[in-house]
């Protein structure tokens, strides 16, 4: 028998109308307004194919891009993708201001930097928050995160980059948004970690936000132009200045540049995308083959409850992360169910999303307050975020949690030898 064909790119004709789909979407479990990922996907898609009057704009806007719709497929429709895919093809409305400040982080963040502790200030403060909720549309129960007074990328270049060029093994790091302007200690926990096994690391010539926020609202021409970029810097690291991997520290930016350039900004990344990774994969590849050691504090302790962020989910590699603190000695490590925090990066900001966002994110904020944990860990920023501010518990990324437990001249030793 002849197999034919799928017509549309993202598996549309492989729907079996199952519903599975439905019945994993946290928006669907939250808001009956929303149809569902099968119909504002793949039976949706059957009707735009034919007439774009049946696109309904806000009824796709519901969608989280969460992509556990796609986990849930049994025969790998790619729903997700369809729905962005026709919010990029068919939306006509313009962003507005507040969905340009939200998706325009390399800009907004080189700014706030400068007056970081005026920002961070005023952000907290009443009227503040009372403007931002009336005028912009940003909900004014939304915590943000501070930004930092130095860069990232200035305290490397000021203070790591040319010890880095001591190590004959290097990687290249793509630290995004989060690193750069409003926590550079991660990143400085990533180099310190990296510098401890024997591997140097270098920053990519150019970066730019992966792009995860244009896209969602609605900017995806600079999103294609930004992740270009991004891949073409990638592409001379790799091949010019010979770094083993590109590393990240963050679920989305990495799933959004491996999978969502390919397939919504058609961006060839082929050549580039087995080789960008999280550092925790990485890492534990290393160790699993016996190139590496780390050696822990004897001292440490810490109860760890971790969060399966949604992109993680997708690309299946929480397992990298979990067994990476399941290494440390002193860690009482807790696995939460996998499920939505309701965020989504800038959906859960938007007034009109606030709430959903918190009803969704409910289930997993009892699961932590019940288990109690010293940190919460998981590998997306913005995740971070909803966490911290929906339980007050601190909420940490794996690599930092490595950093704090590792034994760093124990480690450097173990791995010269």
């Amino acid at each position: 028998m002849t197999q034919t064909k799928n017509i549309s790119e993202n598996n549309l004709e492989q729907c079996l109308k199952c519903s599975i789909c439905t019945a994993y979407c946290p928006v669907s479990n939250v808001d009956p307004n929303y149809p569902g990922p099968k119909q504002a996907g793949p039976d949706g898609e059957r009707y735009r194919l034919k007439d774009v009057a049946f696109f309904d704009e806000k009824a796709l806007k519901l969608c989280l891009n969460c992509k556990r719709c796609e986990v849930a497929c049994p025969h790998g429709v790619k729903i997700g993708d369809i729905i962005q895919a026709a919010r990029i093809k068919y939306t006509k409305h313009a962003p507005s201001l507040r969905d340009w400040t939200l998706a325009n982080t390399d800009l907004v963040g080189s700014l706030t930097t400068m007056v970081a502790p005026i920002v961070n200030f005023s952000i907290s403060l009443t009227p503040t928050k009372f403007l931002m909720h009336n005028v912009l549309g940003i909900d004014k129960h939304r915590t943000f995160p501070a930004y930092s007074a130095q860069k990232f990328e200035t305290w490397f270049k000021r203070h790591a980059a040319k010890k880095q060029e001591e190590f004959d093994k290097k990687v290249s790091y793509f630290h995004g948004c989060y690193v750069n302007y409003n926590f550079p200690q991660m990143g400085k926990d990533f180099v310190t970690i990296m510098n401890a096994v024997g591997y140097g690391v270098r920053l990519l010539e150019k970066e730019k936000c992966c792009g995860v926020a244009l896209i969602a609202n609605g900017m995806p021409k600079m999103a294609k132009s930004q992740g270009e970029l991004n891949i073409n810097s990638m592409r001379k690291a790799l091949n010019d200045q010979k770094s083993e991997a590109v590393l990240t520290t963050s679920s989305t930016c990495t799933f959004t540049m491996r999978d969502e350039y390919e397939h919504l900004l058609h961006i060839d990344n082929s050549d580039v995308k087995d080789r960008l990774m999280l550092a925790t994969r990485f890492l534990f590849q290393l160790i699993d083959q016996g190139q590496i050691k780390l050696v822990f504090r004897k001292d440490f302790k810490m109860r760890v409850a971790y969060h399966t962020a949604c992109h993680m989910e997708r690309m299946g590699w929480a397992f990298y992360s979990t067994e990476m603190l399941r290494m440390i000695p002193g860690l009482e490590f807790v696995m939460l169910n996998s499920q939505c925090c309701g965020i989504a990066g800038t959906y859960g900001f938007k007034k009109e999303n606030y709430e959903r966002s918190q009803n969704i994110g409910a289930p997993l904020f009892q699961q932590i307050k019940d288990v109690n944990p010293d940190v919460v860990a998981t590998d997306c920023e913005t995740c971070k975020w909803q966490i911290e501010m929906s339980t007050g518990v601190k909420v940490m990324n794996p690599i930092c949690i490595l950093a704090e437990a590792l034994d760093v001249e124990a480690t450097r030793q173990a791995n010269a030898q």
